[in-house]
C-alpha cells in the first residue's frame, strides 16, 4: 500500500544533508526531518492515531507544521487542514462534520479540553465523534481531508487517498519543473496549499524557505540571504512586492514566480514585469483536480490565460456561447477520490472521468486557456453575459477603492442587473458612487456598469479570504 511519506524518503535518498526547511535561523536537513518524523509517529501512534484517524492541525505554518503533518500520514492517519485563525464556529463545523478524531493546536487557539503537550507551542485532544463514517471511507487509502464550504455555503470535504497525491504531484511537476536543491519561498498558508505544492517540494529534494510571517519584511530577508529560484504567492503579495521600495533586480536569481489562489489581475501582472523584469505565472489549482495547467510561456500576449494543460490533462468546453466561452471540463491524474459530507464517491461526481470546474472560459487557437469567472457568478443581462471579476479588476484600479463585489440582482424584465458593493479608502468620499459610475463608462461597454453601488465598511468572505458569491 502506497505512503507519501516513504516516496519522500526514497526520492530524497541522496539528498539527506541538503536543506529540507529553513523557517527564520532554523534549518532542517532531510536526514533530519525524517528522523523527527520517525519520533514524532511513534509519540502520535501511542497516544491512539492510528490507520483512518482524521487528524485536524490548527496551527501557523512551521517546521513542526511539517514534521506533524509527514508524522500523521506515515501512520495511515488523515490530515484534516483547519485554518488558522478561524471563528470557532467554524472550526467546530469542520470537527464536527468531518468526524475528527484528534485536534492538534497551538496554544489558546481552541479551547481544548483534557489536552496534552507535544511540543513547545502544540498540543493534542481527543474528540468525541458523533456518527458513523461512510464505510466506503475504508475502503481508501486515504492521506488527506480537505474541509470547504467554498463560495457557496455546501459542505463537502474533499477526500485524497496518498495514490491520488503521488499521481497530482508527479502531473504538477511536468510544469513546474522543481529540481532538488531548488531554493522556494513560501508565503501561503498550507491549510490551504500543501498536498501539491509542499509535497511535490519535499519529493524532489528542494528546500522549503519559510517567508509568511511578518509579511513583507521575512520575505525580503530572505530573498536577499537565500538566492531563491521559485516563489509560490497570490497576487495581494506581488501587488504588495511592486509597491515597496526594491530594486529591480531583486528578483534575478527567480526563474519562476507562479500566481496563484485567486484570478491574477492584469494590471498587477503588467506593474511587476515592468518593475522587476520577471512575467508571473498564472496557475489553475483545483482541490478536485490538483494544478492541471500553468502559464510558463513568458509571452505578454499569453498574460491573462492560466496556460495549456499539462500533459497529464485533457480539457474540453461545453455550452460554448458565440465568443467561445462555455463551462470547462477537465480529466486527467490525481483526480480526487470523494466528498466526505456527505459522501459522494468520485464515480457519482464525474461525468465519464470529467470533472465539471463550475469555471466559464476559453481556449484560444493555441490552447491556452482563459477563466473568465464561475457559472454560478456570471450575471446575464438582457441575454448577455457579465463577468463580475472583469468589472471587479476595473473598480480595483480606481484610486478610491480597496476592494470591491460585483453581483446580479434580480430584474423582472432583465433578468439580472449588475450591482456592487464597495469598501472605500476614504469613507467620506461623499461623491463616490458618482465618480465610480462615470469611471466605469470611460472603460466598459455601458451594460456591463453597475447599476447601483452600495458602500460597505467589509465584504463578506470564506475562511480561505475568498470573496462569498451574494445571492
Amino acid at each position: 500500500m502506497m505512503n507519501i511519506v516513504q516516496v519522500i524518503a526514497k526520492e530524497t535518498k541522496n539528498h539527506l544533508n541538503c536543506a529540507a526547511v529553513i523557517d527564520g535561523k532554523k534549518l532542517i536537513t532531510y536526514a533530519q526531518l525524517l528522523e523527527a518524523v520517525d519520533k514524532r509517529s511513534a509519540e502520535l501512534k501511542k497516544l491512539g492515531v492510528v490507520r483512518f484517524s482524521r487528524v485536524a492541525l490548527l496551527c501557523n505554518d512551521s517546521i513542526d507544521y511539517i514534521v506533524i503533518s509527514l508524522a500523521v500520514l506515515s501512520l495511515y492517519a488523515v490530515i484534516v487542514p483547519v485554518p488558522f485563525g478561524s471563528a470557532q464556529d467554524e472550526v467546530d463545523t469542520l470537527l464536527k462534520n468531518i468526524k475528527v478524531n484528534f485536534l492538534i493546536f497551538e496554544q489558546n487557539s481552541y479551547p481544548g479540553k483534557n489536552a496534552q503537550k507535544i511540543t513547545s507551542e502544540l498540543f493534542i485532544t481527543r474528540l468525541k465523534v458523533e456518527g458513523r463514517v461512510n464505510p466506503d471511507f475504508y475502503k481508501l487509502n486515504p492521506a488527506f481531508i480537505r474541509f470547504s464550504s467554498g463560495t457557496t455555503g455546501t459542505n463537502k470535504g474533499v477526500v485524497l487517498s496518498h495514490e491520488t497525491i503521488i499521481q497530482r504531484t508527479t502531473a504538477a511537476n511536468k510544469g513546474l519543473n522543481i529540481k532538488p536543491g531548488e531554493q522556494i519561498i513560501w508565503v501561503l498558508s498550507m491549510s490551504f496549499h500543501f498536498v501539491v505544492t509542499i509535497l511535490l517540494f519535499l519529493r524532489r529534494g528542494a528546500t522549503i524557505i519559510l517567508s509568511n510571517r511578518n509579511f513583507p519584511q521575512e520575505l525580503l530577508a530572505n530573498l536577499k540571504n537565500h538566492p531563491a529560484t521559485f516563489i509560490y504567492a497570490s497576487p495581494l503579495h506581488y501587488h504588495m512586492l511592486t509597491s515597496l521600495n526594491t530594486p529591480k533586480n531583486f528578483f534575478a536569481s527567480v526563474r519562476l514566480a507562479i500566481s496563484t489562489a485567486v484570478k491574477l489581475p492584469e494590471k498587477i501582472a503588467k506593474d511587476f514585469n515592468q518593475k522587476f523584469g520577471l512575467m508571473l505565472a498564472e496557475s489553475y489549482g483545483i482541490i478536485e483536480i490538483g494544478i492541471p495547467a500553468v502559464n510558463t510561456s513568458g509571452k505578454i500576449a499569453k498574460r491573462g490565460s492560466v496556460g495549456k494543460m499539462l500533459p497529464d490533462y485533457k480539457i474540453k468546453i461545453l455550452n460554448k456561447d458565440p465568443q467561445g466561452i462555455g463551462q470547462i471540463y477537465i480529466k486527467g491524474k490525481g483526480m480526487f477520490d470523494a466528498y466526505f459530507c456527505p459522501w459522494k464517491p468520485r464515480k457519482q461526481v464525474l461525468d465519464n472521468g470529467w470533472f465539471n470546474t463550475g469555471d466559464l472560459g476559453c481556449l484560444d487557437k493555441e490552447g491556452f486557456l482563459f477563466i473568465l469567472g464561475r457559472h454560478k457568478q456570471v450575471i446575464n443581462f438582457s441575454g448577455m453575459k457579465i463577468f463580475p471579476f472583469e468589472v471587479e479588476s476595473l473598480l480595483n484600479r480606481h484610486i478610491i477603492v480597496k476592494e470591491s463585489l460585483v453581483y446580479g440582482l434580480s430584474h423582472p424584465e432583465y433578468g439580472q442587473l449588475p450591482a456592487a458593493k464597495i469598501v472605500l479608502k476614504n469613507k467620506t468620499n461623499h461623491l463616490a458612487a458618482e465618480t465610480l459610475r462615470k469611471f466605469c463608462y470611460q472603460h466598459l461597454a455601458a451594460y456591463k456598469v453597475p447599476k447601483e453601488f452600495e458602500f460597505v465598511d467589509r465584504l463578506p468572505k470564506t475562511v480561505s479570504g475568498k470573496l462569498k458569491i451574494v445571492v
